[in-house]
């Protein structure tokens, strides 16, 4: 049984226990290989390099942290995995097969909410597994649950309009795990969220993560958030972005929030910041030339 960290609007964050629908996710699957990717748009004096000769390999079930400064590429980089950006050179595979396109394989959590205005909270959950065809458990049924995992049962059938800006991003994260992807794709899915709810949605994203197995590859400007979650903390470059350090978070799981008082969280924080610090530099100095 998975004890998820449900968040109520007023009773605060409470540990409850929920059942999952569906069995873990094969060990195999879920491997992600960038193979030497460059990224480019535009032509001429518009032409734009936005991912240079990039390549990583994330192995099944990995969760990894992209970590650079504003305008380095990583929202594009994750746009080619998920399917939305075609690679100008080289190619992104997904377990041994080109990505050509979107899938429900991938789950996407965008920046910007993206739900449909016109569907209920409900209604948005379930649109995707009633897309496939999921008869058993019904797309309300996997709906429900998710939305409960979030916190938001109580509104289900409200529409977003309806709903704060951290609540439309706590149900398109509900929407994206409602597929049962192999892969979870989070571009600073908690960018909006506030503090105590930011830190609450960390805590269930691991618990998730660890009893799905589902391999997850997020985006973040925060470096505590990334040594938090991460297995592993790609660092890229100002642009054109490429990844130049690889820092391996060997911390013990379960992880929560007091890891960040141990010596070894701090020392891979500062080997993060040293490296973003140094590009966040070049970035500013790009846009001021």
């Amino acid at each position: 049984m998975l004890n998820i960290i449900k968040f109520n609007a007023t009773a605060g964050a409470q540990t409850v226990p929920v059942m999952p629908k569906q069995p873990r996710v094969k060990p195999d699957t879920g491997n992600i290989k960038i193979d030497n990717v460059s990224i480019s748009f535009g032509r001429g004096e518009q032409h734009h390099l936005a991912v240079s000769e990039t390549s990583i390999e994330i192995k099944p079930g990995e969760f990894v942290c992209i970590l650079g400064p504003s305008g380095c590429g990583k929202s594009t980089l994750l746009n080619a995995v998920a399917g939305y950006v075609k690679p100008t050179r080289g190619q992104v595979l997904l377990d041994g097969k080109a990505v050509t396109g979107p899938g429900p394989d991938r789950g996407m959590v965008f920046q910007q909410y993206s739900l449909f205005p016109w569907k209920t909270v409900r209604e948005n959950v379930a649109f995707g597994p009633r897309i496939l065809g999921r008869a058993s458990p019904t797309p309300e049924a996997i709906a429900d649950t998710f939305i409960d995992m979030v916190g938001l049962t109580k509104f289900a059938k409200r529409y977003p309009a309806e709903l704060s800006g951290g609540m439309q991003q706590r149900v398109g994260i509900a929407r994206a795990l409602a597929n049962y992807p192999t892969v979870l794709l989070m571009d600073e899915p908690f960018g909006a969220l506030d503090s105590q709810t930011r830190h609450v949605m960390q805590e269930n994203l691991l618990k998730i993560w660890g009893e799905f197995g589902i391999t997850v590859l997020f985006v973040t400007h925060d470096i505590d958030e990334a040594v938090f979650l991460g297995d592993r903390v790609l660092v890229m470059s100002a642009s054109p972005g490429k990844i130049i350090a690889d820092i391996p978070v060997r911390l013990p799981r379960p992880r929560d929030p007091d890891i960040a008082l141990d010596e070894d969280f701090m020392r891979i924080k500062r080997l993060c910041h040293e490296r973003i610090k140094q590009e966040s530099m070049r970035a500013f100095d790009q846009q001021n030339t």
